[in-house]
């Protein structure tokens, strides 16, 4: 999809995602829905803009790689993936069921397409990130490299080991989203152990950083257009979110992290959708 294209129509497939995502845990009984609905804008924007991708082909060489480092989230990748057209959106009535290739946490050696990493070990998706982003450039390769990482996976030391030899490799062809909802498994991360001040954090690491609202596809249509454009710079996209985004009842709170609807609430939350897009 271009940017010339409608912004609606990209609000339409964010509404599809979440409301798939919903179905899709209430079928499982079991999942993380806060993340999942708040980066459902996040991956809208990604699959059906910013990628340059083929869902009939893959494994295409020349796709840009996004990598989901913040593993649990799986259910809105798998919904953007099936949107996408990458498997039909039938499937993602298996969600964690056995046999599924939709399993809690994505992972390759389930055969499902569009898979880049199998995820899972919060802290990890920036170093395998910042290996394929230094591989293309090896390889004089134009695709770019994508990473998702939660914000309190920044608390994982390994994240800034990779920060800092981005950086110091000169990895433009590298963006970090990172899900900045300010919350984490156990409550505020600031209580957790404290990120900020994150930007400038990322800044003395020698990152290009850019902040936006990560539930406006506006806002995200400029930051990811502008993220590919600063030489010799990795660039981080803080977006700032919010956890269970599109369902007033349960928006930042922490205690659905990891919590699936019931059947009624998932009625209930859908019809809220619906009501408010």
């Amino acid at each position: 999809m271009k940017k010339t294209e409608s912004v609606t129509r990209l609000k339409e497939i964010a509404l599809q995602i979440r409301t798939d995502v919903i179905e899709s845990l209430a079928s499982a009984g079991s999942g993380h829905l806060g993340g999942s609905l708040g980066l459902a804008d996040v991956f809208t924007v990604l699959y059906f803009y910013r990628l340059t991708c083929k869902p009939a082909e893959p494994s295409w060489p020349q796709r840009d790689r996004l990598i989901l480092s913040i593993g649990h989230v799986a259910p809105v990748l798998y919904a953007a993936l099936a949107n996408a057209g990458y498997f039909d959106r039938t499937e993602l009535a298996t969600l964690r069921k056995l046999d599924s290739r939709l399993q809690g946490h994505p992972g390759r050696d389930h055969g499902l397409p569009g898979l880049e990493l199998s995820a899972g070990s919060l802290g990890q998706g920036i170093s395998v990130a910042v290996g394929m982003a230094l591989a293309a450039k090896s390889d004089a390769a134009r695709w770019h490299t994508w990473c998702i990482c939660g914000d309190g996976e920044l608390q994982e030391g390994s994240v800034w080991e990779a920060a800092m030899a981005a950086a110091h490799h000169k990895l433009d062809n590298l963006t970090v989203i990172v899900d900045r909802n300010n919350l984490q498994i156990d409550g505020p991360t600031e209580s957790v152990m404290a990120l900020e001040p994150l930007a400038d954090k990322w800044k003395s690491f020698g990152w290009n950083v850019m902040e936006c609202n990560g539930n406006s596809v506006d806002e995200l249509l400029d930051a990811t257009d502008n993220s590919v454009i600063v030489p010799g710079k990795p660039t981080v996209i803080i977006a700032h979110t919010i956890m269970g985004c599109g369902i007033r009842s349960i928006e930042g709170n922490f205690r659905w992290h990891g919590k699936a609807p019931s059947k009624e609430e998932a009625m209930m939350f859908i019809d809220e959708l619906n009501h408010r897009s």
